[in-house]
């Protein structure tokens, strides 16, 4: 299907400077934005590694490990004589 939409100048200018530099067409690169930002609407799968916060973005899900923090990798590297 065809449409039209309307762009302001300098994001048209990106648009088509961001298509020429990854070797694609802006018809290729809008497509497969705007497939994109809707597959963000879908909830992911209950066993994916992240969720999407309270705007949409993907954040990674907190793991029930251990957390490392300098003072392990510290007390690690000094066992090793690092």
């Amino acid at each position: 299907m065809k449409t039209t939409i309307e762009l302001p100048d300098t994001l048209f200018a990106a648009a088509k400077a961001a298509a020429a530099r990854r070797r694609t067409t802006l018809n290729a690169m809008m497509e497969q934005a705007l497939r994109r930002e809707i597959a963000y609407d879908e909830k992911p799968a209950p066993d994916a590694h992240f969720e999407l916060n309270e705007k949409g973005f993907p954040v990674l899900k907190k793991r029930k490990a251990a957390s490392v923090t300098n003072k392990k990798i510290y007390r690690i590297m000094d066992e090793e004589g690092l």
